[in-house]
């Protein structure tokens, strides 16, 4: 086809279109760095290419209909982002999870995907760097473990409500500073700090990262001159990456921004300078130019003073495995075997409720093999994918069903991983359906419990176990597990603390401490129902 400029406006036009596609080409080289939603960018700049040589003509016309040249441009624009838009959201429709139905048996198969794949590295970690001086370790293999860590977690009731139920236990009565022993100008401080931030949403946040992913980022703020804290604030763990270790083992920074989204430039990040983990109120004072508290701290003299009134301190728990970013406690639950069962319970339930059709083949199939499918067949196109995703699935299921498929084989291919476990590809399992009525009813509340008890959570506690036979325990062994429960908060509340410390003795305030009382509920004799308890003293409600 050959286009035929007839006049200058027609060739702005062309040259509006011309400049989106190179700033096309440019995003596609920069996933290709980062190893990224490569395939769906080829995918944009082949249908923007489709268009321009399609639609081209038209908009020519239409120019002619315009009042000015910058109208025109926009309109193509506009037309091209709702282009990239529903490509969009095409590809985040694409999902391997479904219960099809099976004509000839009258019954249903599950597809899911392994939940353990989410801590799986398929590739080398490495440094990515957005600009100089702005590098960041990628939290995964694609950098998107919390997110993905965050959908399994509210993909799950029980295991969302878990969640929810250790932060408020770890929350207690809320965080003080105890003034008792304080001056009364000291205490005024204290006062007009507290009223500054607020400090209630800043520690259930805390909380809340640091059971969701065994650490927490608080970032404490100084005034003009730097001699005194005046701000507390959170950032929000899944949203923080640290910098590469320098050579010492220190990270210098961390980068706060929505990894949700593609990161194009420093722009679109905060650089927050990080305190050193093991001892960051001697690394505070090297760098403010005070006296060093501390001459064996192995960055003293390392740092000239600075200028910089913002600092982040981590707060993280210690794991035995010692990497940027600890894998929670919790993930035994979806490498194990109890989370893809209870999610399985779930979709043969609705799947009877709405066709009758109990599930009677459970096939697990891992991601690798969809991919392996689409990079032997060179299908790109997100539409077409899930047409042969389809298709096999269709394959898989008349190979299950028909009296001449008795007796046969299948053959799938699996590898032993460095742990001496077998993965394989494709696994069909023989689900029994012999139950009626109440289908699975013990199978779930097992299934319940098992989540309960990888959460550290007594089921009592969050609620009744669903299903048929329920045993709930006493008022008494409810308050004792309760008890018990927040007691164990003891080592988090003093991993927690750490920045608190640094706040008290860096603005001055003689006599204070941080402090963090649970609610211990009491007996019907004692004439009240609950007491605050700190490990000083005891304070009666």
């Amino acid at each position: 086809m050959t286009v035929i400029f007839s006049s200058f406006d027609s060739v702005f036009v062309y040259i509006g279109l011309l400049v989106l596609v190179i700033a096309n080409i440019g995003n596609i080289l920069y996933y290709y760095s980062r190893n990224d939603q490569f395939l769906g960018q080829i995918n944009i700049i082949i249908l923007i290419v489709v268009f321009l040589f399609t639609e081209y003509p038209k908009y020519v016309e239409y120019q002619g209909r315009c009042n000015t040249k910058i109208l025109c441009l926009f309109r193509i624009i506009t037309s091209l982002l709702s282009l990239q838009q529903k490509t969009k959201d095409m590809n985040q429709d694409l999902s391997f999870n479904s219960v099809e139905v099976i004509p000839d048996l009258k019954a249903s198969a599950a597809f899911t995907v392994n939940s353990s794949e989410v801590f799986r590295e398929q590739s080398d970690i490495i440094p990515v760097k957005i600009d100089e001086g702005y590098e960041y370790m990628p939290w995964g293999a694609d950098n998107e473990m919390p997110y993905k860590i965050l959908e399994l977690i509210e993909s799950d009731e029980t295991l969302s409500t878990c969640q929810i139920f250790n932060a408020e236990v770890c929350y207690g009565s809320g965080l003080v500073y105890d003034t008792a022993e304080a001056k009364r100008k000291v205490q005024q401080e204290v006062q007009h700090f507290q009223m500054d931030n607020d400090i209630a949403s800043y520690f259930l946040g805390v909380c809340q990262d640091f059971k969701h992913f065994g650490f927490c980022v608080s970032v404490i703020i100084l005034n003009g001159d730097g001699s005194q804290i005046v701000r507390i604030l959170r950032k929000e763990a899944c949203y923080c990456r640290f910098a590469p270790a320098e050579k010492d083992g220190r990270i210098p920074y961390l980068l706060y921004a929505n990894w949700r989204k593609s990161i194009s430039s420093k722009d679109d990040v905060e650089k927050i300078e990080l305190l050193d983990f093991h001892s960051p109120w001697c690394d505070l004072q090297e760098r403010l130019g005070k006296s060093s508290t501390c001459p064996s701290h192995p960055a003293a003299h390392s740092h000239s003073k600075t200028k910089t009134r913002k600092f982040a301190i981590v707060s993280r728990v210690p794991t035995p495995d010692s990497t940027y970013y600890p894998i929670p406690y919790y993930g035994a639950l979806f490498k194990g075997n109890w989370y893809n069962i209870k999610k399985l319970i779930g979709m043969a339930k609705e799947a009877k409720l709405k066709n009758s059709a109990p599930i009677k083949y459970h096939i697990e199939i891992a991601n690798r093999f969809w991919d392996g499918i689409f990079k032997a067949e060179g299908i790109t196109d997100r539409k077409k994918q899930m047409e042969r995703v389809v298709e096999e699935k269709e394959k898989i299921i008349n190979f299950l069903t028909g009296m001449e498929n008795s007796g046969k084989v299948l053959f799938s291919t699996f590898y032993v991983n460095p742990n001496g476990e077998e993965q394989h590809d494709v696994v069909i399992n023989k689900v029994e359906t012999d139950k009626e009525g109440g289908d699975w009813s013990t199978d779930i509340i097992e299934a319940v419990n098992m989540v309960c008890f990888t959460m550290r959570v007594h089921s009592n506690l969050v609620g009744s176990v669903p299903g048929k036979s329920q045993s709930n325990n006493s008022g008494s062994d409810k308050r004792e597990l309760y008890t018990i429960a927040q007691a164990l908060q003891k080592p988090y509340h003093d991993l927690l603390f750490t920045v608190h410390y640094i706040i008290i003795r860096f603005n001055g305030w003689e006599g204070v401490k941080p402090d963090c009382p649970f609610i211990m509920l009491s007996t019907l004799d004692e004439n009240r129902d609950a007491k605050l308890v700190t490990p000083n003293k005891s304070v009666e409600e």
